[in-house]
């Protein structure tokens, strides 16, 4: 059989390869966080090096991803895929053999580009094998496995770190990927470029280094306040110099023949206003994620795995209602699904903001988070149907490494920008609270209340302190003044965290009503009538396939 009548004949098995990397890659954006502390203590790290092991994937995933997917028009996506798919295989055995906080950084890097390398692909992928009537069912089968990668990373951590240690997080990646390496080759066809292409090494670099220096101000700029990271150099000084490289990159490509991001994308609306979408749905959702595990680990104190539990029925509704969008998204077209979803999406969000108290259990989210799930489900396949509908088969590459990028450098700036607004509402709440109750407290336990509760609002979000935010009992106080004294500070982290992390979501809230507004521009589409000949491919002499 050859190539073109297995893409012909079954797309859903490739589907199932392809589903399978992405659900790899989304989960090791969240899974890292859970094993976190664990880590720390096995490696012997400081907090500075242990962020790193988040943000070393970051940065490479993030900054990488419009570099591949017109490396994937150049070699062929199939190639590339299974070479991104390789490389994670290979880094997730390097970080779990890791023995220093630099190697696994390493590792972590090498990670992120074996994610970058594939992921672009799966769109590109899923356009060729799927007619233009199914295409949108294959969308949301594909996004509810991201949702689902995404928002189970606490739960599988959490699972897998107090059974099996640390290093079982990436050990899971191994056996899994090799399986896909080889379904890769049988299941999924070898689609060949038309015609040879050129690749624009001056756009990869400037590309490549300003997404590079923008997703590095965004995740290190609240660590260095704003200010110098190197000798002189600044945060913002970092942020002006990405943003000029990426302006002489557009630039750059506009004089291009053949350019490593065609600005002709852009003339599609439908396109345009979807990549924004996603930007938006992305920082929504990481910025959402943020506060929740902050919310239900440090105030709440539930386990890395109860947390994970709790975010269940946000998983569930989500993976259950994305495949039925997809497919309603072919019948009549994503704008309407978009605005509706995303006006579900914002509901949800202000209803994790307003209804959690301090005495909050995990059912206490069970509506707010379905309504979420209902909103998420609803959006993530149309934006990517929208998106890639009217995009000629020799753009999808790049067309999907502008979107994909979209959605990582969203979820820096949702972490950043929700980090930031939450750190400084919490700075000033706790000293407020603080301040509440130290009448409560004998007058020699006043003094060490009111500076640990400078010291911690100085020192930030402390998640693994936590209900009590890092502020302890000094160890000369009496035993039942330092009880009174622990019992005050875990009900004044809870309520000055509550406080700020209203106002916060209610930031993530409107940047998700923002995208229901972008959405309501958006051409109608007509449903796509089944042409003769489903399959956007045509068949070379040697069997394969190749993008016409």
């Amino acid at each position: 059989m050859t190539r073109a009548t297995a893409a012909r004949t079954a797309p859903w098995p490739a589907l199932v390869v392809l589903c399978l990397a992405n659900f790899l890659i989304l989960l090791d954006t969240t899974i890292v966080n859970t094993a976190l502390p664990d880590v720390q203590s096995s490696l012997d790290v400081g907090i500075d090096e242990a962020l790193w092991i988040l943000n070393g994937y970051l940065l490479a995933f993030g900054s990488l991803l419009i570099v591949f997917g017109r490396l994937g028009d150049v070699a062929g996506p199939r190639t590339v895929f299974v070479a991104g798919l390789g490389l994670f295989t290979v880094a997730s055995v390097l970080c779990g053999l890791s023995q220093s906080s630099g190697a696994l950084v390493g590792a972590r890097v090498l990670q992120g580009i074996g994610a970058a390398a594939l992921l672009p692909q799966a769109l590109v992928l899923i356009s060729a094998i799927f007619p233009a009537e199914r295409r949108g069912a294959a969308f949301g089968v594909f996004t509810a496995v991201a949702g689902i990668a995404s928002v189970s990373g606490p739960t599988v951590g959490g699972l897998l770190v107090t059974e099996l240690g640390w290093r079982s997080i990436f050990s899971l990646n191994v056996p899994v990927g090799l399986v896909a390496i080889v379904l890769a080759f049988r299941l999924v066809p070898d689609l060949r470029p038309g015609r040879r292409h050129r690749f624009d090494l001056l756009g990869v670099l400037l590309a490549t280094a300003g997404l590079v220096g923008i997703t590095y101000g965004l995740v290190e700029g609240e660590r260095h306040g704003w200010s110098r990271v190197l000798g002189p150099v600044t945060i913002p000084e970092v942020l002006v110099a990405a943003v000029g490289l990426l302006v002489l990159f557009v630039l750059w490509e506009r004089r291009q023949p053949e350019p490593l991001l065609p600005l002709a994308l852009f003339r599609d609306r439908n396109f345009t206003l979807a990549t924004m979408v996603s930007f938006l749905s992305s920082f929504a959702l990481f910025g959402l994620l943020l506060v929740f595990v902050l919310e239900t680990q440090a105030v709440l104190g539930m386990s890395p795995l109860m947390s994970g539990v709790t975010a269940l029925p946000w998983t569930l509704t989500l993976s259950a209602l994305a495949p039925v969008a997809g497919r309603l998204t072919d019948r009549v077209g994503g704008r309407v699904l978009l605005v509706v979803g995303l006006a579900f999406f914002a509901l949800g969000v202000l209803g994790v903001a307003y209804v959690p108290t301090t005495a909050s259990t995990a059912a206490t989210y069970a509506v707010p988070l379905v309504v979420v799930g209902i909103g998420i489900g609803m959006t993530v396949a149309p934006s990517t149907t929208e998106a890639m509908r009217g995009i000629p088969p020799e753009r999808t590459g790049a067309a999907s490494g502008v979107l994909n990028t979209a959605r990582q450098v969203g979820a820096a700036f949702g972490a950043a920008v929700v980090g930031a607004v939450l750190q400084h509402g919490l700075t000033s709440s706790l000293r407020a609270e603080a301040a509440e109750r130290v009448a409560r407290l004998p007058e020699a336990a006043r003094g060490p209340w009111l500076a640990g509760f400078d010291d911690a609002a100085a020192r930030g979000l402390q998640l693994g302190s936590g209900q009590s935010g890092g502020v302890t009992p000094p160890a000369d106080l009496p035993p039942d003044v330092a009880g009174r004294f622990a019992r005050l500070v875990s009900e004044t982290f809870g309520q000055a965290f509550l406080a700020a992390s209203r106002p916060t979501l209610t930031v993530v809230a409107g940047a998700v009503l923002a995208g229901s507004v972008l959405a309501t521009l958006m051409a109608r589409r007509p449903a796509v009538p089944a042409p003769a000949n489903p399959q956007p491919v045509a068949v070379r002499p040697d069997g394969d396939t190749v993008l016409t």
